[in-house]
């Protein structure tokens, strides 16, 4: 599974394929080394992106990507709110039903669909709330993809996503060091699919804010009947947090 060509560099539908085989033989323990090497973040990114959400026990919350079931489960032990997780690739969706049998809280207030969140199978407004993690980088049209997701969000719902940043200034070669050299080594030490994906993932975050910064991607959001915007730069940048309101009408 070695990435013999840079990410960024591919077509897009090429890209989003790519990724989607690079990532299926991760599930068994994706939730584990995902935290270990972004030296434990990302649990706290998910978090702070689930605490955006505020959704009352009886609202019900789409979360798209939602691999492992991560932010799934952390939705309804935190808000006792019903959530439908959605996500395309069948290894993780295993993953995440072998987390429901093993959890009776989650018991009747997950389901899970397989399927694109750039096709969702919902009508127009049938959610309260929706959350997505890890996605934009992988979608062929972000922007069609972003006003697909607002589709299926009543007014006045949230929207939140997390994402990995690029840091600014000094730190960015530090962060360029260990994305580029760090990542795959440890990576290595966990097997080659994860060494496969160390190698991925740095070429994979900068080449999409080179076609997306940050500013773009929240002008994107605004397009797409998403406002009362906000985003929070994690981890000395190395994730981002956005939220907002979708539109009224």
């Amino acid at each position: 599974m070695a990435v013999e060509r840079n990410a960024s560099e591919m077509p897009r539908d090429q890209r989003k394929q790519h990724a989607l085989r690079l990532f299926e033989g991760l599930p068994d323990r994706y939730d584990e080394l995902g935290a270990a090497l972004s030296f434990w973040q990302d649990p706290r990114w998910r978090r702070a992106m689930v605490t955006a959400i505020g959704a009352d026990p009886e609202d019900r919350v789409l979360d798209v990507a939602t691999g492992t079931g991560l932010v799934a489960q952390q939705l309804v032990h935190r808000y006792h709110c019903r959530v439908v997780g959605l996500d395309q690739s069948t290894a993780m969706l295993s993953r995440a039903e072998a987390k429901l049998a093993a959890d009776p809280q989650l018991s009747g207030r997950v389901e899970l669909v397989q399927g694109e969140a750039e096709h969702l199978p919902f009508a127009d407004a049938e959610f309260d709330h929706l959350t997505f993690t890890y996605l934009l980088r992988y979608v062929d049209d972000p922007a069609a993809t972003l006003r697909e997701v607002a589709r299926v969000v009543k007014p006045g719902g949230r929207i939140a996503c997390l994402e990995f940043c690029v840091p600014r200034g000094p730190l960015l070669w530090a962060w360029r060091l260990y994305t580029r050299v760090g990542l795959p080594a440890l990576g290595r030490l966990a097997g080659r699919d994860w060494y496969a994906v160390g190698r991925f993932l740095g070429p994979s975050i900068e080449g999409f804010y080179r076609r997306w910064p940050l500013r773009s991607q929240l002008e994107l959001w605004r397009s797409a009947g998403i406002g009362a915007l906000r985003a929070r730069r994690m981890s000395l940048g190395g994730g981002v947090v956005i939220w907002g309101v979708r539109d009224e009408g």
